[in-house]
């Protein structure tokens, strides 16, 4: 059988079953995501082909059939793995869903849940999580035609698919889940660390030098960036980049020009905006906008 060849497509959309999640449906095989991070947990389902991702210190392929979680706050890459590209289904999950979810799964308060660096081979899992991801996708795309859902045999019912979605997500946890390790990363400075962020986050507009970062806690230019590059996996100037397109989501949504919003978030300007956007989340911000004003 001929290897399938994918071409660079993606849809983000959004379910009000499903508050305060993003939910991507894409396939690609020239696009290659940069180093980034998501606020959410990313749960991705492989349909087809197969994906290589950097992750936590070493490179991992996953293929059909799998489920390669990124916890909250992870630096992670993405490419094809294989000549044709892969396809995939991916939910992206707030934290605080997936501690309430883990809370209630044992009838008692739960640490955060941490999932395995390796990527998760559970056939039936991958099952529950496409399913789910379809039958809402399904019912967001019937909403959006005009509501006739009753011509989309995967979209017709709000409480099958929140039903899937909700079953998928606990399987993950009550299979899956570690708690999160107290310890990640040893010899670094946390409060330092925690202190440059915070100066990074103060304002995303003002301009800032490393000696400047560095003067705030008392180090060097070399051993600051030097300390927040282990602590972070990645240099102030890429991480502040990354809070800028996390920040970039909210107002996009409620329908800030995609120019207002770069030069709200600090970006030179549009240009320069939509290609680290798009190097991130695999679509340009006024096409993801668009989806996700579709998907309401």
């Amino acid at each position: 059988m001929d290897e399938p060849r994918f071409d660079d497509h993606a849809r983000y959309w959004r379910s009000p079953l499903v508050p305060g999640a993003d939910m991507l449906t894409a396939e690609y095989r020239e696009h290659e995501f940069s180093p980034h991070w998501h606020e959410a947990y990313a749960v991705p389902v492989i349909e087809a082909g197969a994906e290589m991702y950097a992750y936590q210190g070493a490179h991992h392929v996953a293929e059909a059939g799998t489920v390669p979680v990124i916890n909250p706050g992870e630096v992670h890459t993405g490419s094809r793995a294989m000549e044709g590209g892969w396809r995939y289904r991916v939910f992206y999950l707030p934290v605080d869903f997936i501690g309430q979810l883990a809370s209630e799964i044992a009838s008692a308060p739960q640490p955060m849940p941490w999932f395995p660096v390796d990527v998760i081979r559970d056939a039936d899992l991958a099952a529950r999580v496409a399913r789910a991801h379809r039958l809402l996708e399904g019912l967001s795309a019937s909403t959006t035609a005009g509501g006739a859902a009753g011509g989309n045999p995967l979209g017709g019912d709000p409480l099958a698919a929140e039903t899937a979605f909700v079953d998928a997500m606990s399987t993950l946890i009550a299979r899956h889940a570690l708690h999160h390790p107290a310890v990640r990363r040893p010899n670094i400075d946390p409060p330092r660390v925690a202190l440059m962020k915070e100066r990074l986050a103060a304002d995303l507009t003002a301009p800032l030098s490393l000696s400047e970062l560095a003067a705030d806690v008392g180090l060097s230019p070399f051993h600051a960036a030097r300390l927040f590059t282990q602590a972070t996996r990645m240099p102030p100037h890429a991480w502040r980049n990354q809070l800028r397109l996390q920040r970039a989501l909210a107002p996009l949504r409620e329908g800030v020009t995609v120019a207002d919003v770069a030069a709200a978030c600090g970006f030179t300007d549009q240009s320069h905006f939509t290609r680290h956007f798009r190097r991130m989340f695999g679509v340009p911000p006024g096409r993801w906008q668009a989806g996700d004003a579709a998907a309401r």
